[in-house]
């Protein structure tokens, strides 16, 4: 998606080999009209899928999660990395560690959102190791929901999540693919035809 790519060129800040900063548009302050477009580009790409439902996990996979289900018009889901008052009973749970945080939560939601009967459409914003999408899958997996896919904003291809998830047999569609971060410059991976 060659604005998503723009967009991280001119406002992204490599901060390591392996770190992205994208704070000005994706996972602090949120560019609207960017979401817009990428919820747009994740329908299209998933739109014979029969989608009922997306799930994402707080906070930075929400936004472009409620632009897909805008067009798509179905429901988000969200998993909760904190307990609440309100989230305590009837949950699907999984462990999910982070790298960039150096720390593992337990992501949650409720039974009551995600069911047998629906198909489900993953959305994040990053894909590095793949640890909160597997945390995602399981969740899945626990209510026997069927699994359309998974849509990633940006996946860092020089990191092993991306293989394998697609080597677990998802599928999964990204925006934007590093092939690697050096010298404080991106470098995109040549698109997949």
């Amino acid at each position: 998606m060659e604005r998503l790519k723009q967009t991280i060129l001119a406002e992204g800040k490599v901060l390591s080999n392996t770190v992205l900063k994208v704070d000005a548009f994706l996972n602090h302050q949120i560019d609207p009209a960017l979401m817009e477009e990428i919820g747009k580009e994740f329908a299209d790409r998933f739109a014979a899928a029969g989608i009922t439902k997306i799930l994402t996990l707080e906070s930075s996979g929400i936004a472009p999660a409620v632009m897909a289900g805008l067009v798509l018009k179905v429901p988000v889901v969200f998993a909760r990395k904190r307990k609440s008052l309100t989230l305590t009973d009837h949950l699907y749970s999984a462990q999910v560690h982070s790298f960039t945080k150096q720390e593992t939560n337990e992501i949650s939601i409720s039974q009551t959102f995600i069911t047998q009967d629906d198909t489900v459409l993953i959305i994040d914003d990053f894909l590095a190791n793949g640890q909160a999408v597997f945390g995602l899958i399981d969740i899945l997996k626990q209510a026997k929901a069927t699994i359309a896919g998974i849509g990633i904003v940006i996946e860092k291809s020089f990191q092993d999540g991306g293989k394998s998830i697609r080597n677990a047999g998802y599928r999964v569609e990204s925006l934007a693919r590093i092939a690697h971060l050096s010298d404080g410059n991106v470098t995109f991976l040549e698109e997949e035809n």
